[in-house]
């Protein structure tokens, strides 16, 4: 990215989204989100996201060995489908308008 364009305001979107694909654990996160935004980001970045969204009843933890395997709470599913359908609404046109 070339740093004109700030997309941190939607951390916590993408990573509800992408834990709703696949359970995985910080550093699996920060690897898809590096191929989905081109850098990668930092652990002071993505942890204090992950426990924000696990206070909020969204994600929870479960260790498995030296990691901690995270995973959408019901509560979490419910709210990443009403966010993507607020992101469609909000957002639609813009994608559909770039194709």
């Amino acid at each position: 990215m070339d740093g004109k364009c700030d997309m941190r305001g939607m951390l916590s979107f993408h990573v509800l989204w992408l834990l709703s694909r696949k359970n995985m654990n910080g550093e699996e996160l920060a690897t898809e989100l590096e191929k989905r935004r081109g850098e990668k980001p930092k652990a002071g970045t993505i942890y204090p996201a992950l426990k924000d969204l696990r206070n909020k009843g969204l994600i929870k933890g479960e260790r498995s060995g030296t990691s901690v395997i995270y995973s959408l709470t019901p509560e979490g599913k419910t709210t990443m489908k009403y966010a993507v359908q607020y992101f469609c609404r909000a957002f639609g046109d813009i994608i559909r308008s770039e194709e």
